[in-house]
């Protein structure tokens, strides 16, 4: 009887566990295909706002998941510099799955995407920067205010937006002024 009661309640864990996994991820926020890109048949992609805090800002963010082990593969956290220079130049120049090489004007696929092995998060930082929202006076940075909003980005995507990727490694990355911001952050 015991065996049987701990079989079914166990049953009934694992498809809840799997269900809410499923559910997690920003059904809203979910980008099935983009222009001169194909169908995103092995890995996901997302894209949308991390709101900080009770502000008027929200960072833009992009979200590739692994093509290989979405699951358990590392979270690289990329930041591009300047500051003032969108993360979307790194996902759609340098490490995304699709670039477009400089001087053309289409997409081709990257064999050197880092989304092969990792879950590939692109904050654009600070807020006014890309698609990244701010008014008024929330517009106002500094190294310390950036730091400050990009962890409560980061918070906001493991907490609110992709709870599951909470027991993944995470790595926080970027270029130029990101030697700022990733040790700010960290």
């Amino acid at each position: 009887m015991w065996k049987h009661q701990f079989k079914s309640t166990y049953i009934i864990l694992v498809i809840a566990s799997i269900s809410s996994l499923a559910l997690s991820a920003p059904a809203e926020d979910l980008v099935p295909v983009l222009k001169d890109m194909a169908t995103f048949n092995t890995f996901q992609l997302y894209s949308g706002y991390l709101p900080i805090g009770t502000t008027t800002k929200s960072l833009h963010y992009i979200f590739v998941q692994s093509q290989s082990k979405p699951t358990t593969d590392p979270v690289i956290v990329w930041f591009n510099g300047g500051p003032g220079c969108s993360s979307v130049l790194g996902f759609a120049q340098e490490h995304g799955p699709f670039v477009m090489e400089d001087g053309t004007t289409t997409f081709v696929e990257n064999d050197y995407s880092w989304n092969k092995e990792a879950n590939m998060l692109y904050i654009e930082s600070p807020a006014g920067v890309g698609y990244s929202m701010c008014e008024g006076n929330d517009c106002r940075f500094n190294d310390d205010t950036s730091a400050d909003d990009n962890l409560a980005a980061i918070l906001y995507f493991f907490n609110t937006k992709f709870p599951e990727y909470q027991s993944n490694d995470l790595y926080i990355s970027g270029e130029s002024y990101a030697g700022i911001y990733v040790p700010y952050v960290s």
